[in-house]
């Protein structure tokens, strides 16, 4: 995520700011400009780095999600491109899960914002209605709701926003990380398996190679997981213990890791704390562009994990990245790379 100034004042911003805390703009996320614009009427609104209050307006769950991203003016209020792509949410009277719902929604912004950055296709269930991406945000206080991914559907229990039970799970399954913001990165990684790999006969034996076969008896896998652990040598061969369960969970662990990566170096290259050819909009491209990635990752991580230590934290990113799972990203940097917005547009085979 980039550093945002406001273009009226040059008071620096969060990602989240509806107004400038300085010069008390009204300020819009644009998707389209990654960056916050301010909101202004009359000949302001003709200046570089605003936008016309006649013309745009705060997405219609600014209240109910604390959504600040632009739309277009309608007779009837709009959703943003993040927030429409939530198909189910708590209802209105449930005031609890709500609070719970707009904590997510802001993790799910700080996701569609990074797979925008990267280029990666984001088909809605609009365009897609059997396969296309779509999110369940469900309270599971009085009904069982299974944090997962089907046929395009990403569900997450919004419990998961809660500090004290999400600390509680973590150290239940004994996990050195676990966020809102990783679950959505982890749920996505299988919605572009089925997007992005499944679709290429290509992509699908390279996968095989490197991951196994996607096709095997999951629920036997998820049995023999929670009976006997991972192995004993997981470490060398998968980026985390749940990664072993199965070909399809070590994909999509391996892709969060390689979004966790991608946003934390952008963020650090805006705040001159990495190299500026970290950023998105200075991509490196061919065989050499995951090297240099991994290059810059592996000093700025050693460097966020001592000064968490100094500051009496846990390690910021407390994973190793062994030479086999650096080969799996590898192959994911160049399917991330050679997609675009229009391609790899072929139909999702199912989940």
């Amino acid at each position: 995520m980039r550093d945002f100034i406001c273009p009226k004042c040059g008071q620096h911003l969060a990602f989240e700011n509806s107004v400038c805390l300085s010069c008390r703009s009204p300020l819009g996320f644009s998707l389209d400009d990654m960056t916050l614009l301010v909101i202004a009427s009359g000949e302001e609104s003709s200046q570089a780095g605003f936008v016309d209050s006649d013309k745009y307006e705060l997405c219609a769950n600014l209240h109910l999600a604390e959504c600040n991203w632009l739309v277009e003016k309608n007779p009837v209020r709009r959703l943003c491109t993040s927030c429409v792509l939530t198909r189910t949410r708590p209802n209105d009277a449930d005031t609890k899960a709500l609070v719970a719902f707009a904590e997510a929604e802001k993790a799910k912004r700080r996701l569609i914002a990074e797979l925008s950055e990267l280029t990666l296709p984001i088909v809605g269930r609009d365009e897609d209605p059997d396969f296309g991406l779509a999110f369940d945000l469900l309270s599971s206080e009085y009904e069982k709701v299974f944090t997962g991914h089907e046929n395009g559907v990403i569900t997450l229990d919004l419990a998961e926003g809660d500090d004290v039970h999400r600390e509680q799970l973590r150290i239940a399954m004994d996990e050195p990380y676990r966020t809102l913001l990783g679950h959505f990165r982890h749920e996505i990684g299988h919605y572009y398996y089925y997007r992005l790999v499944s679709t290429s006969q290509d992509r699908t034996e390279r996968f095989r190679e490197l991951y196994g076969d996607a096709e095997a008896d999951y629920q036997a896998a998820l049995d023999r997981h929670y009976q006997n652990g991972p192995p004993a040598d997981w470490e060398e061969n998968y980026v985390s213990s749940y990664a072993t369960m199965h070909p399809a969970e070590d994909w999509a662990e391996t892709f969060a890791h390689y979004l966790h990566i991608r946003d934390t170096l952008d963020t650090a290259a805006a705040f001159s704390i990495a190299p500026a050819a970290a950023t998105f909009e200075r991509k490196v491209l061919g065989p050499s562009g995951f090297d240099q990635v991994i290059d810059m990752w592996l000093p700025l991580a050693w460097s966020l994990n001592m000064i968490n230590r100094s500051m009496g934290k846990q390690d910021l990113y407390p994973f190793v990245l062994p030479a086999a799972v650096l080969e799996k990203m590898r192959f994911i940097h160049s399917i991330v790379e050679g997609t675009t917005l229009t391609g790899d547009s072929e139909q999702i085979l199912g989940a």
